[in-house]
């Protein structure tokens, strides 16, 4: 009998909320420059493949903030910093702050791959070199041209391959090169809009005709075993220092509710609630995937780690226990990623010329076919973020994925699937596990979120003010309105992203971001409760952060 393999490609889709509770604006763009670079392009590779299936999870605060941003341009009412910039009718007017903001912004990004290219963009950041080499006085010699242009490109230069091969829009606009008029900003702004509008529709189309599934995860991407158990930690880790409060308060009803919120969600946008979930970070334990069945969640998945963890790396067979669908004792089945090809795509095929890199991971799927027993059929796992690691790739990974779909398309052996159709396929190969040891797809350990002492403080603020929380809502003291305000607050409080970049190993101008984020959001939800809140929120939580150069996305593309 001839021998065959099962692929399942898990694009996992992710920004947590950037709206500052105080007045909606965003405090960073990256959901809406993702959308336009990588949600475009993600889509049109699968469309210009239809026989390349696949999952694509949507965490549903994303989608919340996509809806938002479509909204905001549709109506003219611009809460981000930068889209409000691209439609500013008079740069000429921007104050000192309003200019070196902009620098700021326009240039945080990936120079080699967004920036270098483009010799008009090029030459506005040699221009702002040089100006700021003479200090804050010089820039002041940068006109409302120089800004008009940099905000131009600055888009312009995170529009996905695909678009610019199909929107006739961006092409003028990049070979015009400078001196952007109001009218072309406009236009670009409409094009931004235009894709924002059409992702979900473009994503559902898939679906519908059966090319992908689509998946889901907890509505603000919580770390779900840590909300119902800081010693959960202990399993993977046992020496970790854990925070002071025992527990968070309340924390089964917490992610029952980010479940039921995200099911609710999905069901609205996509026509039915998921058969399955990646939770978020891949951060799984047994207690979690119990209120995961409660949901009525079919599958979930994790990291390979965590399925050594709980074989116990003695035991752990690679070849034998990898590429198989598992059942844990509350029924949900459990699939794992293959860290290695994952990492090869997230990491290390940035570098390699695409054909060379679709081949080798073709090569590598072959291998793991040649060495099953004749009477197996592998089912291999390839799940990662379907966001950051392309703009490492040269023209965003357009050729890699023309190279490595058209081979997928092609081969004779390798057959690409969803999760839902392998569940049914591989059922007769699906194994029972043992007691699951917590943890996730970051080394197997939920050691990202919890365990630095920075990480500890911000949990044990965020369990303050969960109590808090209890406390007046049981009181009665709030109207309906108010109550929703403070449990949308909480929810964007519990999202992993604030715990994911506190601790002084992280990049400094991301630690700062992100935890004046958080103190924001708890400052706000006192303030919903009507409570004074603690003067320690007025302060950095912490210590610092390192030294190395970050470009606002590169947490995520370190991440997969």
């Amino acid at each position: 009998m001839a021998k065959s393999l099962d692929l399942v490609f898990l694009w996992h889709m992710h920004q947590p909320d950037y709206r500052s509770p105080d007045n909606g604006d965003f405090a960073l763009p990256w959901t809406y420059l993702h959308a336009m670079k990588d949600y475009t392009d993600m889509a049109a590779h699968l469309e210009r493949h239809p026989t390349v299936r696949g999952v694509v999870n949507f965490v549903p605060v994303l989608l919340d903030q996509l809806e938002d941003y479509a909204a905001q341009i549709a109506r003219r009412e611009l809460r981000d910093p930068l889209l409000r910039l691209l439609a500013h009718p008079a740069p000429d007017s921007l104050g000192p702050a309003e200019k070196r903001a902009a620098i700021h912004a326009c240039f945080r990004t990936n120079h080699t791959r967004t920036v270098a290219p483009f010799p008009y963009y090029q030459r506005l950041f040699a221009l702002q070199e040089l100006a700021s080499a003479q200090g804050d006085v010089a820039l002041e010699y940068l006109s409302g041209a120089y800004f008009a242009d940099l905000v131009t490109w600055y888009h312009l230069a995170w529009t996905g391959e695909t678009e610019r091969r199909r929107n006739p829009l961006l092409t003028e606009l990049m070979s015009k090169g400078e001196g952007y008029r109001l009218a072309d900003r406009i236009a670009l702004l409409d094009a931004i809009g235009e894709m924002l509008t059409s992702l979900v529709q473009r994503y559902r189309a898939l679906a519908a005709r059966g090319q992908i599934e689509l998946s889901s995860t907890p509505q603000a991407h919580p770390i779900a075993p840590l909300l119902l158990s800081f010693a959960a930690a202990h399993e993977a880790w046992p020496e970790a220092e854990l925070p002071s409060a025992p527990c968070y308060p309340g924390g089964r009803q917490r992610l029952d509710a980010h479940l039921a919120r995200a099911t609710a969600s999905h069901a609205e946008r996509f026509g039915a609630a998921p058969a399955g979930m990646w939770p978020a970070e891949g951060a799984v334990s047994g207690p979690a995937l119990e209120r995961f069945a409660a949901a009525g969640i079919g599958w979930a998945a994790s990291g390979e780690a965590v399925l050594a963890n709980t074989l116990g790396h003695a035991n752990y067979v690679r070849e034998r226990d990898l590429y198989r669908p598992w059942r844990d004792a509350s029924g949900v089945t459990v699939y794992f990623r293959d860290d290695r090809l994952s990492d090869l795509i997230g990491f290390e095929y940035a570098k390699w010329h695409g054909q060379d890199a679709a081949r080798h991971l073709i090569g590598e799927l072959e291998g793991i076919m040649a060495r099953a027993p004749d009477d197996d059929t592998p089912l291999v796992c390839v799940m990662l973020d379907g966001e950051n690691a392309w703009e490492y790739y040269p023209y965003n990974g357009y050729y890699f994925f023309e190279d490595l779909y058209t081979a997928l398309a092609g081969h004779p052996a390798i057959r690409t699937t969803t999760l839902a159709a392998a569940g049914t396929a591989h059922a007769p190969r699906r194994q029972d596990l043992p007691t699951l040891v917590a943890g996730s797809w970051v080394y197997g350990t939920l050691s990202t979120w919890v365990g630095d002492p920075d990480k500890n403080h911000a949990w044990d603020l965020l369990c303050s003010a969960k109590q808090s929380y209890d406390l007046v809502l049981g009181s009665g003291r709030l109207d309906a309105a108010d109550a929703a305000r403070a449990e949308a607050l909480l929810t964007t409080c519990e999202s992993s992203d604030w715990f994911w970049w506190l601790g002084d190993y992280n990049p400094a101008d991301a630690v700062a971001s992100f935890e004046t984020l958080f103190r924001r959001n708890l400052r706000a939800l006192y303030v919903a409760l009507k409570l004074p809140p603690p003067t320690q929120l007025d302060h950095p939580l912490s210590r610092g952060g390192g030294s190395m150069e970050v470009g606002g996305t590169m947490r995520r593309a370190r991440e997969v």
